[in-house]
């Protein structure tokens, strides 16, 4: 019972996610939406780029495909793109910068950026630190299994006694263990090896991260031997509220300006394009 409730709040945010929203889902939320659409409508033009000249974003460059340098050493990806698509449309100058993970907040407290869009998940520890614009994007847990299996369903009735391959350790185990008791859950040392006896045929599903798992199953490393199994889970216990761009908490400004562009980008259609180019599988 209580995972086809927590289906069916997944539902809801696959829901979203075509309607290329991707926030949680809830009266508030759209409440939220609506209202920053309607601040970037209100807002003079040219009031924002009087403010604000430049915007400096932070980011990491070794989580491909959210931020990354290219064949040509340009600094690119998911959120490289989604920073430029909100300051072209608060019409500033955009500077994005690459750092060290761990000093992305701290640079962020010290002044020398204005945001940081690097993956972040909204948690209470963070909140002490800085203020975040609204989620812009939700990361699921999904099964892949082998192409060959063409009768077992992804479900914790259909997996009952079925070999579950995980990374140890990992939320992904823990919701293994909460919803599917029945199954046999073997732990692995990281992602990569639990992938890796799925291919060898010594697990019957493997667990994980959707977007990572979207890149084996459709790339070389699984030499074609597994696809998606069943839909995806997004249960915020176990997989998060989302990410969101990471804004000091003394310019209140700036994040109603971020949310406003962030309205906007979704709205037009580009966030939807910088999805289907950076996930080209199917991730929900």
């Amino acid at each position: 019972m209580r995972l086809q409730k927590a289906r069916s709040n997944v539902l809801a945010v696959i829901l979203a996610t075509l309607a290329g929203i991707l926030l949680p889902v809830g009266p508030a939320m759209s409440q939220r939406a609506g209202d920053a659409a309607a601040a970037a409508a209100d807002t003079p033009a040219g009031a924002i780029a009087a403010r604000r000249v430049v915007l400096r974003f932070l980011t990491t460059s070794d989580f491909p495909p959210f931020n990354f340098y290219d064949e040509d050493g340009v600094l690119t990806g998911f959120n490289v793109d989604i920073a430029r698509a909100i300051c072209l449309q608060l019409d500033v100058t955009c500077e994005v910068s690459e750092r060290e993970w761990n000093d992305l907040i701290p640079a962020l407290e010290r002044n020398e950026a204005d945001a940081v869009i690097a993956g972040h998940a909204v948690t209470a520890n963070s909140l002490l630190k800085v203020s975040f614009s609204d989620r812009y994007f939700h990361t699921p847990g999904r099964f892949a299994g082998r192409r060959t299996d063409t009768t077992t369903t992804a479900t914790p009735e259909g997996l009952e006694g079925k070999r579950i391959a995980v990374a140890s350790g990992t939320a992904h185990e823990a919701f293994m263990r909460e919803y599917f008791r029945s199954s046999r859950i073997l732990p692995f040392d990281n992602p990569d090896l639990a992938r890796e006896a799925l291919k060898a045929g010594e697990v019957d599903v493997v667990f994980d991260d959707g977007i990572g798992l979207s890149f084996w199953v459709n790339g070389t490393g699984s030499e074609q031997c597994c696809d998606f199994k069943g839909g995806a889970y997004l249960e915020p216990k176990y997989f998060g509220d989302g990410i969101a761009i990471a804004l000091n908490k003394a310019d209140p400004q700036l994040k109603a300006d971020v949310d406003a562009a962030l309205a906007e980008v979704r709205s037009s259609g580009r966030f939807a394009e910088l999805v289907t180019r950076y996930f080209p599988y199917r991730l929900y």
